[in-house]
């Protein structure tokens, strides 16, 4: 990761390198905080206590209490602001922001993130730009508002990629899992965690690849494969606590107590829901419909209903004590098959309609939240525009990048084939497809400006125009292709014998035209007469064997300080030395003043 200033103290660099690490070996990252934060405390070092303590916050809202983390990062925010460093400061109150909302404060740390958001797309780079985003789409996500959420995660990947994201990637792919579970979308869910955890083996974060492994199992369990995650769930039961293991954050026992149950490992599924810790409406609805599942198990439908009714008043719950939709539908389908097993037909009807009407909503946010992914972006890039042409004119920074998200593959591939229509289209409307040189449209544009140029440098500017001979006489006898042939050959010569900064186009027919600055008429002239020789020394061989006779061509060549310097004056003067040419002496090039070569 990118620091937001420069390194200017060890305690800095120090700490600079932990953040780099977060990701990627969390121990020794952990190591370097401490390193850093000793060396400022000796030196007094502000501006490296103030990294120490902003790296060491985003390590604890892994490795520690959100309470911990916030407490930091409060603290790092502080003293970037005091020392006026911006970056660092938003930075900091991602970090705080997203601690509130795992200590279920969600519409609070909303409100932090909200100012950030212009002035971090602003400044931040790269992955620092992810994490910011990422607070936010955390806590759309906690809102249960997938649509926002899914449209962030997507931006931050996009700014946090593999090759510049020290790991946060990873993070992304991990959360990206998770909404899309929420959503339904259980098959690119487990795409995604995939990607993490092809990622995951070149790093060393033990509880990130933990969080990738429930999140697998979650999806195996969703698409009926419960029996596969039992591997999984015993790995993660079996992590240690700590930064080489799965860290002190809770780990969604109660899920993995719910898919071991799913999967019919009853020993299993009781020793996860003895070390389940919940305190986020989510993570209680969960909790109980594990135990809830676990009475079914054991023939005890009643018993399991009860142990929902102890969560049923949540469901009717506002703002941040609202389970999410996803978890308000695995209620109701719970509450159907236990009526259903207890003999309550139509409770059991009622339970699933209301089941069926929750998974409808949910499939309309799955639907619409690509849209809103869509508008994001939009008004992402619109905002990216205005930044750069703030940039441009402070020349300050680095210009914003103007590509939105990486977004499903889907929507890459559809956006993928949007820009290279674009391209096909810009390349139609300046150049020739046959010859591959630039058409008459290009030449229009271009010869105004050249003229201008060579008025204000003082230098002459040469114009050519070239007309093949007895071209027509070739279709005629040989066929369009034949003609095709010659055409695409002469192209080919010209962009042999030109210089950088000559041009060439093709003018219309059998006839093009050159632009050659720094040159006059009688320069232009000889340089045309080799063009020439060459042009009589190719041999052209058609597909049916017969051999064309010797090719050439006639040219008109002026420049803008014999002939009157407009673009109309200029090409109608050569014209006329073209046309002078051909009457007189094909294969010629003639110049003002009658002389021919």
């Amino acid at each position: 990761m990118q620091a937001p200033r420069p390194a200017s103290s060890p305690a800095q660099r120090l700490a600079q390198r932990a953040w780099r690490l977060l990701h990627i070996d969390a121990g020794q990252a952990y190591r370097l905080i401490e390193r850093a934060a000793r060396q400022a405390q000796a030196q007094q070092d502000d501006a490296g206590l103030a990294w120490a303590e902003l790296v060491r916050g985003f390590h604890q809202l892994y490795f520690a209490t959100p309470e911990q983390a916030g407490q930091q990062l409060a603290s790092a925010r502080a003293r970037f602001a005091a020392l006026g460093q911006r970056n660092g400061a938003i930075l900091a109150g991602a970090g705080h922001a997203r601690a509130l909302w795992r200590q279920g404060r969600v519409q609070q740390a909303l409100e932090e993130l909200q100012p950030l958001r212009d002035e971090g797309l602003a400044n931040l780079r790269n992955e620092q730009r992810g994490v910011l985003l990422n607070a936010i789409a955390g806590c759309y996500s906690a809102q249960g508002n997938s649509e926002n959420a899914f449209a962030y995660m997507y931006q931050a990947l996009r700014d946090a990629g593999p090759r510049r994201g020290n790991g946060f990637d990873v993070a992304l792919h991990c959360n990206l899992s998770h909404e899309l579970i929420e959503l339904g979308d259980h098959a690119e869910a487990l795409r995604q965690v995939e990607r993490g955890l092809e990622r995951i083996a070149q790093l060393g974060n033990g509880r990130l690849h933990t969080v990738l492994l429930i999140n697998r199992a979650i999806c195996l369990a969703e698409l009926g494969r419960a029996g596969e995650a039992l591997d999984d769930l015993r790995r993660i039961a079996d992590a240690p606590p700590d930064p080489s293991g799965r860290g002190l954050v809770p780990m969604h026992f109660e899920i993995l107590a719910l898919t071991a149950l799913r999967a019919g490992d009853m020993a299993l599924g009781e020793r996860l829901l003895a070390a389940a810790q919940v305190s986020l409406p989510d993570d209680r609805v969960e909790l109980q419909l594990a135990h809830a599942l676990r009475a079914k198990l054991l023939g005890q439908p009643l018993q399991g209903l009860q142990e929902l009714q102890q969560v049923a008043g949540l469901l009717d719950a506002e703002g941040d004590a609202r389970p999410s939709l996803r978890q308000r539908c695995a209620h109701a389908a719970a509450r159907a098959e236990l009526h259903e097993a207890a003999g309550q037909p139509e409770a059991a009807l009622l339970a699933l309609r209301e089941w069926q009407r929750l998974q409808a909503e949910r499939a309309q946010r799955a639907s619409t939240s690509r849209y809103q992914a869509a508008a994001l972006q939009t008004e992402l890039l619109q905002l990216q525009q205005r930044l750069e042409d703030h940039d441009s004119r402070r020349q300050a920074a680095e210009r914003a990048r103007a590509q939105l998200v990486e977004a499903h593959d889907r929507l890459q591939r559809k956006m993928a084939e949007v820009e290279a229509l674009q391209a096909q289209l810009r390349a139609q409307a300046t150049q020739d497809a046959l010859t591959g040189l630039a058409n008459r449209r290009h030449l229009n544009e271009t010869l105004p400006t050249q003229i201008a140029l060579a008025a204000r440098e003082g230098f002459a500017l040469a114009v050519v125009i070239i007309d093949l001979d007895h071209f027509k006489q070739v279709n005629d006898q040989h066929g369009h292709p034949a003609g095709d042939q010659l055409l695409a050959a002469f192209g080919a010569l010209l962009r042999s014998h030109l210089r950088k900064s000559d041009q060439a186009f093709r003018y219309g027919g059998e006839e093009f035209c050159l632009l050659l600055p720094h040159t006059g008429a009688l320069d232009a002239q000889r340089k045309t007469e080799a063009l020439l020789a060459d042009w009589r020394a190719q041999v052209f061989v058609l597909d049916d064997g017969v051999r064309l006779g010797e090719q050439s061509f006639s040219a008109g060549v002026t420049d803008s300080e014999i002939s009157p310097a407009s673009p109309s004056a200029l090409l109608r003067a050569a014209d006329q030395l073209l046309l002078l040419a051909k009457r007189g002496r094909r294969g010629s090039v003639l110049v003002p003043g009658g002389t021919t070569g």
